[in-house]
């Protein structure tokens, strides 16, 4: 896969992730917030067949540096993604320009750091970027779900507390 086709492969997930997330503002979250955690298992079925690719070269210490990167680019956007209960009793995502914002710097961080490392071999690459991946992606979308369960919760107990006064 050459250069620009990869980098318009990564745009247009990316203007999807935002549209996606920008709808989320405006609709209620549906269900009990389980599909948030969705994301980890569509990103654990690749990262498993690229950690077995016997083709990628990556030492013990450079999975560990990936993962604690991943986690560090997870913590703006656990701070920018919060939800919050409107009039209608429904649970909405925080309209927030910062994770936007946020998002976007991400990304452009990863272009730069694939640009920085293309003297690793292609197979390499995809394991050290599935691993930050997976490192930003885990924490951030169960720290969203323990965030979102929590107000899921005390709507839940405040309309049964609305019941028992009438």
């Amino acid at each position: 896969m050459d250069s620009s086709s990869f980098y318009t492969i990564v745009v247009i997930i990316a203007v999807l992730v935002l549209w996606r997330r920008t709808r989320a503002m405006y609709r209620p979250i549906k269900g009990n917030g389980t599909r948030i955690l969705l994301p980890i298992l569509f990103l654990l079925l690749p990262f498993i067949l690229v950690i077995l690719n016997p083709k990628a070269h990556v030492a013990g210490w450079e999975w560990v540096c990936a993962g604690i990167l991943g986690f560090l680019l997870s913590i703006p956007l656990i701070w920018t993604t919060n939800y919050e209960l409107r009039s209608d009793q429904h649970i909405y995502a925080v309209r927030s320009k910062s994770f936007i914002i946020t998002f976007l710097i991400v990304l452009i961080f990863r272009f730069l750091l694939r640009d920085y490392l293309k003297w690793l071999g292609p197979e390499t690459e995809a394991s050290l970027f599935m691993t930050v991946a997976l490192g930003y992606i885990l924490p951030w979308r169960i720290i969203s779900f323990i965030k979102f369960r929590q107000l899921y919760k005390s709507r839940i107990q405040t309309s049964d507390n609305i019941d028992l006064r009438y």
